[in-house]
């Protein structure tokens, strides 16, 4: 039974990351600007913030999420700021000659921003609440192995989806040109304030 929960949480976190929206944008930015290792890292944010908000959603923790759904209007204030600043910030890089090499700072950094980009997004929390009671994890205590269980193969499955993509993606930079880049940054950068720019008006 606890192996059912697992394949069905590798499909969920799977689904959940596949969709390119910022987060994907990012990662496919980093991916081509700094190396295949920072475009998975910031993809492991998203996995991490997808697995809490499961865990969440699996406990039944009641309390946090009606303080995450409360305060979403901060949260999405506080989120939409954050993406318009990581695409300016995108727009405006230079790309590197080559890979930058994977040094604990820039990693952690990489990490930590996704993360905090993904749990700023409380409604996802919604989503998993939805999967996690339609495939009948409860509250009770004899689910708990089922729901940690499931909450893992929610994880490996958004960290597969990473994995996947940061390889793909670092096979193709080799056919980039310095000036192609540029034009990605931009792009990628511009994209990204665009949905910065939407979720600040989804606020007004």
């Amino acid at each position: 039974m606890n192996l059912f929960y697992f394949l069905k949480g590798l499909v969920i976190g799977f689904s959940v990351a596949a969709p390119v929206g910022p987060i994907g944008i990012l990662c496919i930015n980093r991916t081509l600007s700094k190396g295949r290792l920072h475009g998975f890292v910031s993809g492991l944010g998203a996995a991490t913030a997808d697995a809490l908000y499961g865990c969440i959603a699996a406990f039944g923790l009641t309390f946090i999420t009606t303080f995450l759904l409360t305060q979403k209007i901060w949260l999405q204030l506080i989120g939409g700021l954050f993406l318009c600043y990581l695409g300016v910030q995108t727009f405006r890089s230079q790309p590197a000659e080559h890979a930058a090499a994977a040094k604990g700072e820039g990693l952690l950094r990489s990490y930590t921003s996704v993360l905090f980009l993904t749990v700023t997004n409380p409604m996802t929390i919604l989503f998993f609440i939805g999967v996690f009671s339609g495939v009948g994890i409860s509250k009770s205590a004899f689910d708990v192995a089922s729901a940690l269980t499931m909450v893992a193969g929610v994880f490996l499955g958004s960290a597969c989806w990473w994995l996947s993509l940061s390889f793909a993606i670092s096979l193709a930079r080799s056919k980039f040109t310095n000036n192609s880049l540029i034009w990605v940054n931009h792009i990628s950068g511009a994209v990204v304030l665009t949905f910065g720019i939407f979720a600040l008006y989804k606020l007004l």
